[in-house]
């Protein structure tokens, strides 16, 4: 998992706008000001190949597409919008860019909250 973290790490500093900031045990991103994933560091998160990604109010279309990724989990997504990616072999790399790009484009359309 640290050297997907670090791949994907790497990956999205080359994205416009995208900052990395230590927190706590993990490497959170940013686009500006907004919080749009995590990537282990030392800590896993919750399980021991998974990255979060932040979704706020997902559209239907979006809430599908959610639920019928089955490494995706949505057991919260009633709840909040963090979603967890659970990540097994190097062809999820693919898919974990795909909904962190996901996340990256609707952190765009979130206000800042002072």
């Amino acid at each position: 998992m640290k050297a997907w973290s670090a791949a994907l790490a790497s990956e999205l500093q080359t994205w416009p706008e995208v900052t990395t900031r230590s927190f706590f045990a993990f490497t959170a991103l940013y686009r500006k000001k907004q919080i749009f994933g995590l990537l282990p560091r030392t800590r896993a998160i919750e399980t021991p190949n998974s990255i979060a990604f932040k979704i706020e109010r997902p559209s239907a279309a979006i809430r599908r597409e959610l639920q019928s990724d089955g490494r995706v989990d949505c057991s919260h997504l009633r709840k909040g919008s963090w979603f967890r990616f659970e990540m097994s072999s190097d062809s999820d790399l693919r898919a974990t860019l795909k909904w962190l790009a996901k996340s990256y484009d609707l952190a765009r359309k979130r206000p800042i909250i002072k």
